[in-house]
Parts: C-alpha cells; sequence; structure tokens
C-alpha cells in the first residue's frame, strides 16, 4: 500500500450506518448529474477521472456532526463498481477550492471526509470493497457557490496534488468565440469553423471519446422558446470528429458517429443557458479543420 493509503486508511473518514433522518431533502437513487460509470477490478486507464461542479444548497452536517460541506441533491456521479481480490478502492477530489466527499456505499453506509488529501482535498478510500454502487456527492466547505472539481476514481492511491493542466475547463474563455442565440434565430443553420482536437483524452468523461483542447471551443447562450423545436450540435469534417458538450444544466453529453463520422448532439427539449462545446479528434494528433453547426433542424 502506499503511504498516501495509509493516510487516508488512518484518516477519519465517518461511517455513518444509519439512514439520515433527512434524506428527503438528498435523492440518493438517482442517477449522478455528471453521469455514472461501471468499473471492475483492475480497471484501465486508472484513475477514472470526471469533471463535476462541487457544491449545492444542502448542509451535510444534517448526515451527521462529523461531515462537512454543501451539496446537491442529486448525486455528483454514480459508480457501479465489481471488486476483485487484490486491490483497494479511493474515491478523491481535486479543486482550487476547499471541497469535501460525500459517499453513500453499496450496503448503504454513508461516508465522509473534508482534508484526508493534501491542499485541502478530501480522499475515501476502502482497504476491502464491496461490488455494487456508490454514491458520490462532491461539496464545497463553507458555502454552496458551484465550481468546477475533479473526481478521481482509483485502485493505485488518491488524486495527483493539482488538477491535470489539461483538463477540460467550461470556466475559460471559448477559442473560437461566444454566440447569443434566441430560438427561431436565423440564418439556421449557424456555423463555425473550429480546429477539432487537442491534449485531453475525453474517454475520462462518462459516455465519451476523441481528444479535446482544455478551453471551450465555442460557447451559445441559448435562450428557449415555446415553439417545440431541438437544439442540435453537429460537425463536418473530413477527419473522425467527436462533439463533448457542457449543457444549461452542467451535464456532459458526448457524441461520436451520428452521420458518417460526423457526431451530432440533439436536445430535443432544450433549456435556456450556457452550452459549451468541444470539437475532438477520435483519434490522438494534430488538430483537423471542422465546422461546428448549431441548428433546430435536423441535419440529413
Amino acid at each position: 500500500m502506499t503511504s498516501l493509503g495509509r493516510v487516508v486508511a488512518a484518516a477519519a473518514a465517518v461511517a455513518l450506518m444509519a439512514t439520515p433522518s433527512y434524506a428527503q431533502s438528498i435523492n440518493s437513487s438517482a442517477q449522478g448529474t455528471f453521469g455514472q460509470v461501471q468499473l471492475r477490478a483492475g480497471f484501465t486507464p486508472d484513475p477514472h477521472v470526471v469533471t463535476v461542479n462541487a457544491g449545492g444548497p444542502i448542509d451535510v452536517s444534517t448526515v451527521s456532526d462529523n461531515c462537512r460541506g454543501f451539496i446537491a441533491e442529486r448525486p455528483s456521479f454514480t459508480l457501479r463498481y465489481r471488486a476483485g481480490d487484490e486491490f483497494p478502492l479511493y474515491v478523491g477530489v481535486v479543486a482550487d477550492e476547499d471541497t469535501t466527499l460525500i459517499v453513500k456505499g453499496p450496503n448503504g453506509q454513508w461516508m465522509c471526509d473534508d482534508d484526508s488529501g493534501d491542499n485541502l482535498n478530501p480522499v475515501i478510500s476502502w482497504e476491502n470493497p464491496r461490488s455494487g454502487r456508490y454514491q458520490i456527492w462532491v461539496g464545497r466547505f463553507g458555502t454552496g457557490e458551484l465550481v468546477p472539481a475533479q473526481l478521481y476514481i482509483s485502485e493505485v492511491g488518491g488524486p495527483a496534488n493539482e488538477v491535470p493542466a489539461d483538463a477540460p475547463d467550461y470556466t475559460l474563455e471559448p477559442a473560437y468565440g461566444v454566440i447569443d442565440l434566441v430560438s427561431g434565430f436565423q440564418p439556421d443553420p449557424h456555423t463555425v469553423a473550429i480546429s477539432a482536437g487537442g491534449p485531453y483524452n475525453a474517454y475520462q468523461i462518462p459516455e465519451c471519446v476523441g481528444f479535446i483542447a482544455t478551453a471551450p471551443d465555442y460557447r451559445v447562450n441559448f435562450t428557449a422558446g415555446e415553439n417545440g423545436l431541438p437544439l442540435i450540435f453537429s460537425v463536418e469534417s473530413e477527419a473522425d470528429t467527436t462533439l463533448v458538450i457542457n449543457d444549461a444544466s452542467g451535464n456532459w453529453v458526448c457524441n461520436d458517429d451520428a452521420i458518417g463520422l460526423n457526431p451530432v448532439v440533439r436536445f430535443d427539449a432544450p433549456m435556456s443557458g450556457q452550452y459549451d462545446v468541444w470539437v475532438g479528434t477520435f483519434s490522438e494528433g494534430e488538430l483537423q479543420p471542422s465546422t461546428l453547426s448549431v441548428s433546430e433542424v435536423t441535419p440529413q
């Protein structure tokens, strides 16, 4: 076991055996807002990394005096894990702000941690993890204001002390601009030229593939209407491209090959808000010329 593993194992990550009395405030049966993943012992790549929003309106100290931070009603992420005989399990967070971690394990136990990792980062570990569903909340200490964070799942040890430099960050300025669109916009489609690709392997985001940049390629501030029209993002390129979108609800939505090798992401009931868009390449390598289209008409 690593020295970090020994530190984490010794830390007072609190297990709460009873169901919390305020359970109606937390939807512990819902799928994670930022997705879910099925992993089995020996999984690769290790760590599995997911970008989430830390924070929310619920004071988790109502679970236990030993829990800290503010969390959302739904879990940040859902892990379905198949345990093996040789591997421990680590769940940790890295962020620029002070975050906390709350996990409801397969046996119904609630575990909480604040600063077992370095630089105010939380880590929870299991020497002999059970198979089953782990519901994971990433909270903020002292405030419910949302901030981006990286959630790490590993069998090797806790996360590194810093967020990977190439991780996608929707707080950054988009490389190819920002557009405000109101449902019924003209001309339709709205198009923009983008060089697809980047250093980050989007496989680490649930249901996503391809290599994308750190900053969004494009941002659409969309105002929905009552006309029942969808909102559709698509890419045309001679290269094999992918789409990664952080939508108005903070969910990651991705596609690879909807039309030939071109990706399409469709929102049938789009919400008003900010849509951050990355255009990736399926294989790692040079940037590839492409055209991103935003439309309310299904592409042919």
